[in-house]
């Protein structure tokens, strides 16, 4: 049964030029404690004005109804959304897998929210997509500023990611940016959930409409570099690609890396985190690549994380550390560049954080320099969520941000 709540946020003083924010974050073991110190931390940050809108993200090791408990009593019935994470960080800081919760609180400032949460992505991820953001757009209020974006947040297990984008842009249309996540669970693959103010849902996706006078960028880059020749996938089934350019598409991996062993760095292995190093780019029409990440399955056939359409372009891609860093400063300085927002809102792939390994922390470190003094927030996912003027917006191994 899909069920929908709205809530319709206060005018936030459309006036204001920057967006006033506060972050707090805690390692407490207590979760309503934890919760609490948090959102106490946030919230003392903004300096006295009432916060109009709570992003949560945490580690699924907590009590996740008693942590949002912590943070309701900080923050009231102020609209709170979020989701459970492989991590975390904000301001350059990295929280690893397994601890923590960061708490971001929006108060006044040029911007408008609106928030709903849908049920039911695995029954039916395109009307989900629609509903919740018709039910967003309504909960922002009758009159529209110039532009807008969405922030998505969906169960990182669910799946059709893709199709709930594809729902959400039925109504959004190609104006309307969306930037968002997956949510994750520290890598266990067990269970993952997105927040809608008290409650914790399972099987479901929460989104804030973003009512804005200015136009919202969303950023997007990877680091991943083709090793291979454009080839079509030529046979696929769901998420199973059996050949690609007529071939065995483990045959066609294999040629692309001579005396490495592929089977092992494709071997979907939970304990030690998503596949590394390889994936397929599939081409956009700009020759740019949207990475999706590939791993063998218990009968050794290749898999991808979202479907591939069949006869659709792609590329052999790998990526190393030194790569996947590359992009961090582009990313941060194109997503603030001739703006002063109050915050940069980051969504990166727990894959990027296995590749990177030792050298995790760099990455929300680069991005924190980069943005020149602005606050980061963001959370490490199962899939990130970033699209502009396509339909296609979902990516795997990839950073998204938007500036606020």
């Amino acid at each position: 049964m899909r069920r929908y709540v709205v809530f319709t946020q206060r005018d936030q003083g459309s006036a204001a030029s920057r967006q006033l924010t506060g972050v707090g974050a805690s390692d407490l073991t207590d979760s309503r404690g934890a919760g609490r110190a948090a959102a106490s931390a946030a919230v003392g940050r903004l300096g006295g004005p009432p916060p109009t809108l709570v992003v949560v993200y945490s580690s699924v090791r907590h009590s996740l109804t008693d942590l949002l408990a912590g943070v309701r009593d900080v923050t009231g019935t102020t609209p709170l959304v979020g989701a459970t994470s492989s991590g975390q960080f904000h301001d350059g800081t990295l929280t690893p897998p397994g601890e923590g919760v960061v708490v971001l609180v929006l108060g006044p400032g040029p911007y408008r929210f609106g928030v709903a949460s849908a049920k039911g992505l695995r029954a039916d991820a395109f009307t989900a997509g629609r509903e919740i953001a018709r039910a967003a757009r309504d909960a922002a209020g009758p009159e529209r500023l110039a532009h807008a974006a969405i922030l998505l947040l969906a169960d990182g297990l669910a799946g059709h990611h893709q199709t709930l984008l594809s729902g959400v842009h039925r109504v959004a249309g190609a104006s309307v940016p969306v930037a968002g996540g997956a949510a994750g669970d520290d890598r266990r693959l067990a269970e993952t959930f997105v927040f809608h103010d008290g409650e914790v849902l399972a099987d479901a996706a929460a989104a804030v409409w973003i009512d804005s006078p200015h136009r919202l960028d969303v950023v997007v880059a990877h680091g991943w570099r083709p090793v291979s020749l454009p080839m079509l996938v030529t046979r696929v089934d769901g998420t199973v690609v059996h050949e690609i350019g007529g071939r065995p598409a483990l045959d066609v991996f294999r040629e692309h890396f001579p005396g490495r062993a592929v089977e092992q760095s494709l071997r979907y292995a939970p304990v030690d985190g998503w596949p590394r190093s390889h994936a397929l780019g599939l081409i956009e029409p700009d020759g740019t690549q949207l990475i999706r990440g590939a791993y063998l399955d218990d009968e050794g056939r290749l898999n991808t994380f979202a479907p591939l359409p069949p006869y659709s372009a792609v590329q052999i891609v790998a990526g190393e550390p030194d790569d996947l860093l590359s992009v961090a400063d582009g990313i941060a300085k194109d997503a603030v560049a001739g703006r002063e927002p109050g915050v940069l809102l980051v969504f990166s792939c727990v894959a990027r954080l296995d590749i990177l390994r030792d050298r995790g922390a760099e990455e929300p470190g680069r991005l924190h320099a980069a943005a020149a003094g602005v606050p980061t927030f963001g959370f490490f996912t199962y899939g990130e969520f970033a699209r502009t003027t396509s339909v296609a917006g979902y990516h795997n191994a990839t950073v998204a941000a938007i500036a606020l």
